[in-house]
């Protein structure tokens, strides 16, 4: 049998475990039933289509077809969206220019996910009257310089063709889309809980694959794209310390995996409050703690950690909060300890050791020549950055340049004007979060949902300190800044995108 065979059983038996439990965990509190069955159905029919399809094309128009169809009878687009992020990996093909250019643009799977499903979304929400223009709060004028900015310095840097690709399209697909639409397509905090918890659900399934292959030094998707008839700049084997098989699942490198389950433990945190059967709660707590093990990635581990403590120490009962985040740290660390990654994570904890770490080395001079880098050009900065010659010295010997900092590579982008933009849009939707959150009494679930995307955000902005914006780390964090967004007005009384439903579940108001 084909090796993208064997890891396909493997695949469909871990999500099925974990799908039974996900639907224990969250089906009659945050998910109706019939919702979770069609969004998980969902998920089976796409991973079917990627390994059985034996060829890219045919599984991108395959994958095309079931999302469009699906899109029709979805309550919550942006839910549904959330639910298949993780399902296939990001494989990307350009699409051929047929002798007029060299090619159109590149496609993978999130962009799949963005033409089918949000691009929908967004012309039914321009077409209905009482959805918010954009531009009317600070971070959408915010967004907008940095996507502005970002077109002018790519068009002024790169010929026509990649002015038009790189400027417009991608910052529309890649940025817009996503924050635009997580903004004001959810009408009710239902409509972003059930989304945030299909977030959670889609982390369980990365948690437990992540988890097997770290255990069986497996990597499941790794031989995807050779069945495909293609390749994948993602997706190989790297190992850290004595042979530590650093797990990936589909998302294609060990921290954005790490990124993205410490995320999921910030929802997971909002959860607790909603769930029936605690115990439950605390299995996949646990399966999310073995998830985010399993990368070997420290920036998640710290985010992780970041997220807990910010939940906590936002709690209306700010010292029992702390006392349970001790506790779940102490039961994680024990169940660490207990299992075969134990010795792996105390020698990547050791001071000597983490010292004398090249990762760690390399992002310390990466960061001082960036600077040098910066301070040249220090206001608009240089498209075209990575030709600078202290630049080319950071070339590793895979023959990349890996800029593992985010906001080290938007000032060497687009200078500091570029980065007070991108920082701005965090910072306006975090002090708008704080005051939302601080002005409602209690412990209600409106408070506590604030308090975990305030958390979640915080996390974020430590992570990406520590890695580069590469396959679904700025799809998270530009959907997650829109719920920011969309909880705000929400909280102030502003009138919602649309009409509320009776039920509080959130259906669109027009079907494509």
């Amino acid at each position: 049998m084909p090796e993208h065979l064997r890891t396909l059983v493997v695949l469909l038996a871990l999500a099925t475990a974990v799908f039974i439990l996900a639907k224990g965990l969250v089906v009659g509190t945050s998910l109706a039933l019939a919702d979770y069955r069609r969004r998980r159905n969902l998920w089976f029919a796409l991973t079917l289509v990627v390994f059985l399809a034996y060829d890219y094309w045919v599984y991108v128009g395959a994958a095309g077809v079931i999302l469009h169809m699906a899109r029709s009878r979805e309550p919550n687009r942006i839910a549904m969206y959330f639910f298949l992020l993780f399902a296939v990996p990001a494989i990307a093909q350009d699409i051929s220019g047929l002798g007029v250019v060299k090619y159109f643009f590149t496609i993978d799977y999130l962009r799949l996910l963005a033409l089918v499903v949000l691009l929908p979304t967004y012309l039914d929400l321009r077409r209905q009257p009482q959805t918010e223009p954009f531009g009317r709060t600070l971070a959408d004028k915010l967004v907008a310089g940095h996507l502005i900015l970002g077109f002018f310095l790519i068009w002024a840097a790169s010929t026509f063709t990649h002015g038009l690709r790189a400027g417009v399209f991608y910052a529309f697909v890649d940025v817009f889309l996503p924050y635009y639409v997580a903004s004001r397509y959810v009408k009710d905090l239902q409509g972003i809980q059930d989304a945030l918890t299909s977030f959670v659900v889609a982390a369980l399934v990365l948690s437990a694959v992540a988890a097997f292959e770290s255990a069986r030094h497996w990597l499941l998707y790794a031989p995807l794209p050779a069945a495909l008839g293609t390749t994948w700049s993602y997706g190989g084997y790297l190992e850290r310390g004595e042979g530590v098989l650093r797990a990936q699942a589909s998302v294609g490198h060990a921290i954005p995996l790490g990124y993205t389950i410490a995320v999921a433990i910030g929802m997971h945190l909002f959860l607790r409050t909603r769930v029936k059967r605690p115990a439950l709660w605390l299995l996949a707590l646990a399966l999310l703690v073995a998830g985010i093990i399993s990368p070997v990635s420290r920036g998640g581990w710290l985010g992780a950690a970041a997220i807990a403590l910010v939940y906590a120490a936002m709690g209306s009962s700010r010292i029992a909060g702390a006392a349970r985040t001790a506790l779940a740290a102490a039961a994680a660390g024990g169940a660490l300890i207990a299992s075969g990654a134990g010795e792996g994570l105390k020698e990547l904890l050791n001071l000597s050791a983490v010292a004398e770490d090249y990762t760690v080395s390399y992002r310390q001079k990466l960061l001082q020549v960036g600077v040098q880098v910066v301070l040249q050009r220090p206001l608009f900065g240089a498209y075209d950055y990575m030709l600078s010659p202290a630049m080319q010295e950071m070339r590793q010997g895979q023959g990349i340049i890996d800029i593992v900092n985010t906001y080290l590579g938007v000032a060497l982008s687009s200078g500091l004007v570029g980065l007070a933009l991108f920082t701005g849009i965090f910072l306006s939707v975090l002090a708008r979060l704080f005051r939302s959150v601080r002005s409602q009494e209690g412990g209600g679930e409106s408070r506590v949902l604030g308090q975990a995307l305030f958390a979640t955000l915080i996390g974020i902005m430590i992570m990406i300190a520590s890695t580069a914006s590469i396959t679904v780390v700025p799809i998270i964090y530009w959907t997650l800044l829109g719920f920011g967004a969309a909880y705000v007005r929400m909280v102030s009384g502003a009138p919602p995108s649309t009409g509320p439903v009776a039920d509080g579940r959130y259906r669109a108001s027009r079907r494509g």
